[in-house]
């Protein structure tokens, strides 16, 4: 494509250079240019990519485009006020708006967000749809598992994942949308038909400050997309999640357990398997039993069943779709070797999540509930101490231990987490940095009926420390030691 052509939609302020030239692909990264690539220079969180535009150039690149003017530049140049702003925005002409020709839903919330995309994928498969899922576990293109680099892609590799989804034939598109999604410009280009609100509650606040500025971001979506035609599926038991509803613009889907609303559970029954409800909908009212445990799924499915009324699926299909899912990888995955007793990992990372699994997982046994959670290290350090307080007050045992360190010291992090814990519950923890070993005690103190709790990574099949990605899933070890357990 012509540069010219490209530029239609974005908002360049200046160009140096032909503007007329062909373009044929896209790249932010300089060592992935190829010849005939447009190079943008982003501003990351760690580097500025306008240091990399002469090696860019060098590559094969016949065009950059930057915020400044780079003299030693001798390729076309495209000045911009915000050059991820201008990589949404080209990427989306370049697939030739691929989001434009699917049904598009976006989730966003601190929680939940990746069990209902999963519900929601669910839901438009049994409708009969070939669907495409962007989450934090895996990227699919129908039957298709693509590796996941972050929980919503850079832009141009979105735009790209978009398109392969129309040229496969996919018709309804399910992404998770994060706040730093948001934040820098990722889904800028996106034409969402559903934007969907889980709920929000302390996390990422080594990145936005204060949880006040956190929910600024994510409510920039719905403000975004509130005269728009496009339908927004709110949580309303949320404090957050009841302030984004409003008189005029678009058409609002509120969900609630508490509320006779648009969408509404009642009748709720909790159990170990499951749980059931009565759904009363817009599209009628019907029974759902669900096989994933715990109240906060009832919202999930809520929230997809929301996502689903807002583009036409008939009830009976939303039933079929949210009664299929079976699990959810790293979400209450239970590890079954035979043994007397329960275990269970979980993704829980945030104070709220915590509180969620273990008060699930109480419900489930009258005998003893061990817990084994860790923080990751170069994040939000404010809620380390509220995460130590949680999980020993509603532990009967609970075995502190390293999460992702990343470049932090890890009994560093284990020390702001303990500060958290009063006086009264000293005698129910201890720490352990080693994190097998501390799945290995935790599993050694279980008895008969008792239940295991390891939250905090959940799907994920590494351990960042120093720098390095050491292989490590939660899952695989605690199959191992029961193994070694149980001979």
């Amino acid at each position: 494509m012509r540069l010219r052509d490209l530029l239609s939609e974005a908002n360049y302020l200046e160009i140096i250079g032909d503007i007329n030239i062909d373009i044929k692909g896209l790249s932010y990264d300089s060592r992935k240019v190829k010849k005939g690539d447009l190079f943008f220079c982003i501003k990351g969180l760690k580097a500025d990519g306008h240091r990399f535009a002469k090696k860019a150039e060098k590559a094969g690149a016949v065009a950059a485009v930057v915020e400044n003017i780079q003299p030693d530049l001798s390729v076309t140049q495209v000045i911009v006020g915000n050059t991820r702003e201008a990589m949404a925005r080209v990427a989306s002409a370049f697939f030739r708006h691929p989001t434009k020709k699917l049904r598009l839903v976006g989730i966003t919330g601190t929680n939940g967000k990746t069990t209902t995309g999963f519900m929601t994928e669910g839901i438009f498969t049994a409708a009969g749809q070939k669907t495409g899922l962007l989450g934090t576990i895996e990227y699919r293109i129908g039957d298709k598992k693509l590796a996941v680099s972050r929980t919503t892609p850079e832009s141009l590799d979105m735009q790209a994942l978009f398109a392969e989804m129309v040229e496969a034939g996919v018709e309804t598109a399910v992404i998770e949308v994060s706040s730093h999604a948001i934040d820098l410009l990722r889904v800028e280009a996106c034409n969402f038909d559903v934007v969907v609100f889980t709920n929000l509650s302390q996390d990422h606040l080594d990145y936005h400050g204060t949880i006040d500025a956190y929910f600024e971001v994510k409510k920039r979506i719905f403000d975004a997309t509130i005269y728009e035609n496009v339908t927004q599926v709110i949580n309303i038991d949320d404090e957050y999640g009841s302030s984004l509803i409003r008189k005029g613009g678009c058409r609002q889907l509120r969900y609630s357990t508490k509320d006779e609303v648009e969408l509404h559970a009642k009748n709720i029954t909790l159990k170990t398997d499951g749980s059931s409800f009565e759904l009363k909908s817009p599209g009628g009212n019907i029974d759902i039993t669900l096989k994933l445990p715990g109240y906060y799924n009832v919202y999930n499915a809520l929230a997809a069943a929301g996502a689903a009324v807002a583009l036409g699926v008939d009830i009976d299909k939303i039933k079929e779709g949210l009664e299929s899912l079976e699990s959810v990888p790293g979400r209450f995955e239970r590890v079954d070797c035979g043994q007397d007793f329960s275990v269970i990992v979980d993704y829980a990372h945030t104070p709220d999540g915590l509180e969620k699994i273990i008060t699930a997982a109480r419900q489930l046994t009258q005998k003893k509930l061990i817990t084994v959670f860790g923080c990751g290290g170069d994040r939000d350090r404010g809620k380390r101490p509220a995460m130590g307080r949680i999980a020993v007050e509603l532990s009967d045992y609970t075995i502190i231990t390293s999460d992702n360190p990343r470049n932090e010291e890890p009994l560093k992090i284990i020390k702001d987490i303990k500060s958290g814990i009063n006086e009264l519950g000293r005698a129910r923890f201890e720490t352990e940095e080693d994190r097998r070993l501390a799945i290995k005690l935790a599993i050694g103190r279980a008895g008969k009926g008792d239940i295991v709790v390891i939250a905090g990574k959940g799907h994920e099949q590494g351990q960042e420390i120093a720098g390095k990605i050491i292989p490590f899933d939660d899952v695989e070890v605690v199959r191992e030691l029961l193994g070694e357990m149980m001979k």
